[in-house]
């Protein structure tokens, strides 16, 4: 217990000792703390100072930087002021680079209104900018002029694919059948270096806000240009009555050279138009449009009122082929008119080319119709004394081919017209129809002969005429095998009516019947018979050399109608001919004068008959 009570004593005799030195620590800690708030005092002015200098320091650093960025604008601003004074002649693309530069300045200052040097500097550039902007005007209009030259036709021509060339020979058509798809080339109607200067000053103006000034000088200098270039290709303004009042022969060159001046106006010259303004107006697709349409609206209405004046002139038979023509061209570029002049500012404009197209399409329908009724009716009363092809046959049936280098153009003619039941007019009926309107004409027109043995020779060869013809020609594969057998059979009926009617009576004089009895074979006995078989023998040659000159001024021809024709005829006349010579000839021969009766023997009489249908006079 003592110890214990030892180490109790010892334990309470530490935790003194600890406490003393707790107090003694807390003591000195204490007047540390006073110590330090009492530097931290003293030091706290110091820190001040400190940290304001500090903040000077950042400040002026920012000023010097903020400085620096301003001093900067202001050598750009001088150096762009340089090269805006200087102009554009020299250096386009520094002028251009220099408005870029003030632009950006601009953009700059705007941003930065707080500093006190912004509002001048803002007025500086402005002015710059003004200045510059009556420069860019100038230099656009300075530069369109001098690379706007019109289009020289050596040049377009040789943008041309090479069949459509005027220098080239024109190919078979198998062989531009089988050839690759015709390839046109639009020309560059302004050295292509040039055109992205063209663009950058377009895009400078717009975005001033100068559109219609751009505009209106863009399009003045290609207008120019294309109405130039037209001219030089030999397109006319011609006004619908000098048209109208025209001579044919002179109209009909015209209108083959206007098919051309289409083709290249539209192919080359109005592609090569759309293209550059598309080039140079890409910042502005509303721009492009309507500088396009400012451009060509004059060249191509000058083009589209040709067509018109011919569309609207008095409808004739031969017109129907150009009409065709001006059709088909018409036809062709619809595309590519729908294409090129897109958007709203060139609407009218292509409404205008549609319009001649169906006004075309009517006036060729027209024409058609005219001439079917035309066919029908023509009253020509000079037909010819001989009989042969008539004019209006020949002219009708040449019509009708060259309608057939036509056929894809009148397929697409005729369905425009089609009825809305389906039941509208087909190559193949309206042929026919002129055909039957041409046969109508020929059966009126061989009433006008007296001799009824020659209205048959006329109306055999006008038939076999149109029948070969139509064998000939693509007209057979359209008219049919059973149209041409129908017409031969007619053919067949001519030449038979004719032999009945010319020859029936010729063979009953020769015929061994007859009135009068001449007795036996060779007798002399009977002057009475004598005298009738003379008599039988000067009727024959009365009547022959009088129907044999007739037939020889007759005219057939065709070679193989007129070798049949003679056959037919000494198939009828000969047979009898030699029988009455062979039976009754002795009779004669014994009698005075004998040649006074028998004027020819059956071989002469065969001779002569190949002497007819030459369309010339012979005796017999």
């Amino acid at each position: 217990m003592e110890s214990l009570a030892q180490r109790a004593a010892l334990l309470r005799e530490s935790l003194h000792k600890s406490q003393q030195v707790t107090d003694a620590v807390v003591s000195i800690l204490g007047s540390f703390d006073s110590r330090l708030s009492a530097l931290d005092s003293a030091m706290r002015p110091i820190q001040v100072r400190t940290h304001a200098v500090r903040t000077a320091h950042e400040n002026i650093d920012r000023t010097l930087r903020s400085a620096d960025v301003i001093l900067t604008q202001f050598d750009r601003t001088r150096e762009a002021e340089r090269e805006i004074q200087k102009g554009p002649h020299e250096n386009l693309q520094g002028f251009l680079d220099a408005v870029d530069r003030l632009r950006s300045i601009e953009r700059f200052f705007s941003s930065n209104r707080s500093y006190r040097s912004s509002d001048g500097v803002l007025n500086h550039v402005n002015s710059l900018l003004s200045k510059a902007l009556v420069k860019m005007e100038g230099e656009f209009q300075n530069q369109l002029s001098q690379r706007s030259k019109p289009m020289e036709p050596d040049r377009l021509f040789d943008c041309l694919p090479s069949t459509l060339r005027p220098s080239s020979e024109s190919q078979p058509e198998e062989n531009q059948q089988n050839s690759e798809p015709a390839v046109y080339s639009p020309p560059a109607l302004i050295e292509p270096k040039f055109v992205p200067l063209l663009s950058k000053l377009a895009q400078q103006l717009v975005q001033a806000g100068c559109q219609q000034q751009c505009s209106e000088i863009y399009s003045e200098a290609r207008a120019s240009a294309l109405e130039s270039s037209l001219k030089n290709l030999g397109v006319e303004k011609l006004s619908k009555d000098e048209v109208q009042k025209m001579p044919w022969e002179i109209l009909e060159s015209k209108i083959g050279n206007w098919i051309h001046f289409m083709r290249i106006a539209v192919k080359l010259l109005f592609a090569g138009e759309r293209q550059l303004c598309d080039q140079v107006f890409e910042c502005s697709q509303s721009l492009r449009d309507k500088c396009f349409a400012a451009i060509t609206k004059n060249s191509l209405a000058t083009l589209l009122s040709f067509g018109e004046a011919i569309a609207m002139s008095k409808r004739s038979p031969e017109k129907l082929f150009v009409l065709l023509d001006m059709y088909e061209i018409m036809c062709e570029l619809q595309t590519e008119i729908d294409t090129i002049f897109v958007g709203e500012s060139c609407s009218q404009m292509r409404d205008s080319a549609l319009s001649l197209t169906k006004c075309l399409a009517q006036t060729a329908q027209k024409t058609f119709s005219d001439f079917e009724e035309a066919v029908e009716k023509d009253a020509t009363k000079n037909i010819h004394t001989d009989g042969t092809v008539h004019p209006l046959t020949s002219y009708v049936i040449n019509y009708v081919k060259f309608l057939f280098d036509y056929q894809s153009t009148l397929k697409q003619l005729f369905q425009e017209f089609k009825k809305d039941d389906g039941t509208g007019s087909e190559l193949a009926a309206v042929t026919m129809k002129i055909m039957q309107a041409l046969q109508n004409n020929l059966d009126a027109k061989a009433k006008q002969y007296k001799d009824p043995a020659l209205m048959h020779i006329f109306l055999m060869n006008n038939i076999h005429y149109i029948v070969k013809s139509v064998r000939r020609s693509e007209a057979k594969d359209l008219l049919g095998d059973d149209w041409i057998q129908r017409h031969r059979r007619i053919v067949q009926q001519n030449a038979n009516q004719y032999r009945r009617i010319a020859w029936s009576k010729g063979q009953g004089l020769t015929s061994s019947g007859g009135s009068g009895q001449v007795g036996s074979e060779g007798s002399n006995s009977s002057g009475a018979s004598r005298a009738a078989v003379k008599e039988r023998f000067r009727s024959f040659n009365v009547l022959f050399e009088e129907i044999y000159q007739k037939q020889c001024s007759w005219s057939v021809p065709d070679t193989e109608l007129r070798e049949s024709l003679r056959l037919a005829v000494a198939e009828i006349l000969l047979p009898a001919y030699r029988s009455f010579i062979k039976r009754f000839g002795p009779l004669i021969e014994n009698s005075k004068a004998p040649g006074k009766y028998v004027k020819h023997t059956p071989e002469q009489l065969e001779l002569l008959l190949g002497n007819l249908f030459e369309g010339k006079q012979e005796r017999a």
